[in-house]
């Protein structure tokens, strides 16, 4: 066999071969091991200790010193050491000084960054996990919060048991899996078509191979079994009790629905036409069609004891009335109102808010925009969406325009995906300075100064001016979506305080000083997602019924099944299919098609039942309310 020589080097009469394969024999052998150390790292479970999570990244971090410069090479093995005897308790105060002391040593004296980044990782913990440290230094003792706990159900805001639902939706009982879905979360179709479904992102099945499809189990199950014609769960005897819900959004109809099963009586206002929320006014139909949206909100009308008052506005003489007559109110007003941005020619004609546009085609009302061109301003999901809506609503072309980098984005990455394959151009790092009007007031174009990126602050690189001329974007209509701001005024006046543009509550989303009153969702969080909405308005209504001075439990009407042996053999995961960019972008039909019972079945065997075989079976290892 003929062999191919890179190069030879000739000295002192000798011949010395180079070689393609590595200098390390064993480099190529760490490849695949790495990955998989990778995915561990990236699966660490929620309620960890960090101590012990710092540990192992210290001693992995002396592993890869190289010897040459002592702070690294002797710093690390014995700062493992000392950390070591603080995460089994074996420490005081002293010696936790002490470590403080050299780490600060080998960050400021080593060479490179294996040393001097292990040793600012570690300062930074002991500053961020200061109580964790103080209660294995004096109490002997992790904090009580510090337990394991099943990876989806944790990371779930509304705490959904997504192993239960998962062996209903194998074994063929959908509707079992909408209630047991429904015990924790009312909304099974919202969350099945446009969660950001967090609980995917420290799912144990990533060790093996790739996280569960959650969503997309989820949407086989309310595919087959809508949620309107799902009895909903038993009721409680009634209480005689009367909650008020400002806000028919994610967050309210959570709230009035566990407040009515638990036997209370609930009245929903709503200021808009529909209910709903920013599911309808927010997000476009292609991504969740009305009438899906519609199958939850009358699966929870059919509970009985929940009235709706559409088209009613609160003020701040209606909140004084309200707060009179119920005997508690939850505000959960959410953020519907789209920020604007102080640039020349910002009022002019064709100038809007996404959201502004969003609202208007939730009740039905469709811009025209054909043979325009559509400038969206911002990298979130509201800007991807009023992209995709203007293309759908005929724009010749449509452009999105960013200050940062594609991968400083805040939106999904399916979301800009998609978008760019609808025919959406992405301008990254572009930053708006003024809006060219024409003579008759109308915007003509969007002009941007270049960005670099910089120095990252933050959490993300900072852009900064690049030292290259201004472009011109021609448009006709310039979208701005660079977040959404809440209507606190109202409820300041009546005397709930606020801060930085939020309503301010406790922990247990109670209004400090005005007894009765609770606020959750956006309007206390800020601008956040569906779930996290729907999550408050379950913790809401277990506070109400507890302030009304009841310790109801709900009836979900559904158990798990028995969990079945693992299935530990490395399978790829199932996607849900979508129809053509080419026909999508022609309608506002919903994008995502059904998923086939071959292929849930095969997804539902990829759970491993964390709950049965994981840390499920330990104390605090669920999150469970009933």
């Amino acid at each position: 066999m003929r062999v191919w020589r890179d190069a030879i080097v000739r000295t002192g009469g000798t011949v010395t071969l180079l070689s393609i394969a590595p200098n390390s024999r064993e480099d190529g052998k760490m490849e695949s091991f790495l990955k998989d150390f990778e995915r561990r790292v990236e699966t660490t479970p929620p309620g960890m200790c960090p101590i012990h999570m710092q540990l192992a990244l210290v001693e992995s971090s002396a592993a890869q010193t190289c010897g040459k410069c002592v702070p690294c090479r002797d710093g690390l093995p014995k700062l493992a050491s000392m950390l070591e005897c603080i995460a089994d308790c074996r420490s005081s105060q002293d010696e936790l000084d002490e470590a403080r002391a050299l780490a600060e040593v080998i960050r400021d004296m080593s060479d490179c960054a294996i040393g001097w980044h292990t040793a600012a990782l570690f300062l930074e913990g002991l500053d961020r996990f200061a109580d964790e440290y103080r209660s294995h230094v004096e109490k002997g003792s992790c904090t009580p919060q510090i337990e394991q706990k099943v990876p989806c159900e944790a990371l779930c805001p509304a705490h959904v048991d997504v192993p239960g639902y998962i062996a209903l939706v194998a074994e063929g009982d959908c509707a079992g899996a909408v209630n047991m879905v429904r015990k924790d979360n009312p909304f099974p179709t919202a969350c099945a078509l446009v969660c950001e479904h967090p609980c995917e992102i420290r799912c144990r099945r990533r060790i093996i191979d790739a996280p569960i499809n959650i969503r997309g189990i989820k949407k086989y199950a309310v595919d087959n079994a809508r949620c309107d014609t799902v009895p909903t769960p038993p009721q409680n005897v009634p209480t005689g009790r009367q909650i008020a819900v400002i806000g028919g959004g994610p967050g309210g109809m959570t709230c009035a629905y566990f407040a009515a099963l638990m036997g209370h009586e609930v009245t929903v206002f709503e200021a808009r036409k529909q209910l709903g929320g920013m599911m309808r006014y927010g997000i476009p139909a292609y991504r969740f069609p009305r009438e899906r949206l519609d199958e939850d909100i009358r699966g929870i009308l059919a509970v009985k004891g929940i009235h709706v008052e559409c088209g009613h506005p609160v003020d701040e003489a209606e909140m004084r009335r309200i707060a009179k007559e119920f005997d508690a109110v939850y505000v959960a007003i959410g953020a519907q109102v789209g920020k604007s941005l102080a640039l020349p020619g910002i009022e002019a004609e064709g100038v809007s808010s996404a959201v502004s546009m969003l609202e208007v085609i939730g009740d039905g009302d469709y811009p025209d925009y054909t043979g325009k061109r559509v400038v969206v301003i911002g990298g979130g999901n509201v800007a991807m969406d009023c992209a995709r809506t203007a293309v759908r609503c005929g724009a010749d072309e449509v452009s999105v325009v960013y200050r940062r980098r594609r991968e400083d984005m805040t939106a999904l990455e399916a979301e800009i995906e998609a978008a760019a394959c609808e025919g959406v151009e992405l301008m990254m790092l572009e930053a708006p300075v003024s809006i060219e009007v024409d003579e008759r007031g109308r915007c003509a174009a969007l002009v941007t100064q270049p960005q670099m990126i910089s120095h990252v602050r933050g959490g993300r690189p900072a852009p900064v001016n690049a030292s290259r001329p201004q472009n011109r974007i021609a448009a006709e209509v310039i979208l701005v979506a660079v977040g959404q701001d809440i209507v606190t005024a109202p409820f300041e006046d009546f005397g709930m305080p606020a801060q930085r543009g939020r309503l301010v509550a406790d922990d247990d989303l109670a209004v400090e000083g005005l007894p009765g009153v609770f606020v959750g969702g956006d309007c206390h969080t800020g601008p956040a997602t569906i779930i996290k909405a729907i999550g408050a308005g379950k913790v809401a209504a277990r506070n109400i019924d507890h302030y009304l001075g009841y310790t109801h439990t709900l009836d979900p009407g559904v158990t798990a099944p028995e969990a079945r042996p693992n299935d530990r053999r490395a399978t790829g995961r199932v996607n849900i299919p979508e129809r053509p960019a080419r026909e999508r972008k022609r309608d506002f039909d919903g994008v995502e098609l059904e998923i086939s019972h071959e292929e849930v079945l095969q997804e539902c065997g990829r759970c491993l039942r964390c709950d049965h075989f994981g840390c499920g079976t330990q104390k605090g290892g669920r999150i469970q309310y009933v």
